[in-house]
């Protein structure tokens, strides 16, 4: 994904806390070119938001950047089900952002993987607040978070390279790549209609890294 030793997207940290996220290696910084922008604080909270279709490679970056940021990832996994592509919205809202914004803790209920072809809830997860937080995973920075995160990141590969990536991870589940294809379809088709990359502060295409 990232290279080591990347300045883009994590960079130096000032006194407070606050992070300062740039364009180095290529990345594409939407609006006044090349120029790192500070995170400004929404309720004295700056959420970062990864975004982007899956397979993209926003685990990755997630992981690095919390490593980078020292801040918490919230997993936007744990509210998606293959038949349920972004009607979790209003519980996100309700149990993870409303509550950061009001300086709570996150309280929700994961989504159980075990039971991977349906929609089963398992056990509860608490995200005590901290001054940053990431959350990663598909359609995050949508539309209804617009004035609500401190910085959102859009993740691109391919459609033939995320698919590679999808199976290689879970093509071993029966139906797999049919489910993939479908979850494609909607993505695309929910992205264009929200907009969610033309929003973006930072583009990153993560095709060079396979």
């Amino acid at each position: 994904m990232t290279t080591s030793g990347c300045r883009c997207p994590a960079g130096s940290a000032g006194n407070d806390g606050g992070q300062w996220l740039g364009c180095a290696h290529g990345h594409r910084r939407r609006g006044s070119g090349c120029r790192h922008r500070r995170l400004q604080p929404v309720n004295g909270i700056r959420i970062v938001g990864i975004d982007g279709p899956s397979g993209s490679g926003k685990s990755h970056l997630a992981r690095s950047l919390s490593e980078a940021l020292g801040a918490p990832v919230i997993e936007i996994d744990d509210f998606v089900s293959w038949e349920n592509f972004a009607g979790w919205w209003p519980r996100f809202e309700a149990q993870v952002l409303t509550p950061l914004l009001h300086g709570e803790a996150a309280v929700y209920q994961a989504r159980d993987w075990a039971d991977w072809y349906g929609d089963t809830l398992g056990e509860w997860k608490t995200q005590p607040w901290t001054p940053i937080m990431i959350i990663e995973g598909v359609t995050c920075t949508r539309r209804e978070t617009v004035g609500r995160l401190a910085y959102a990141i859009w993740v691109e590969a391919p459609a033939p390279m995320r698919l590679a990536r999808g199976l290689a991870r879970e093509g071993a589940q029966p139906g797999a790549e049919r489910l993939w294809r479908e979850w494609m379809t909607e993505e695309e088709r929910f992205f264009s209609s929200d907009g969610t990359r033309e929003r973006a502060d930072l583009i990153i295409d993560t095709a060079r890294h396979g």
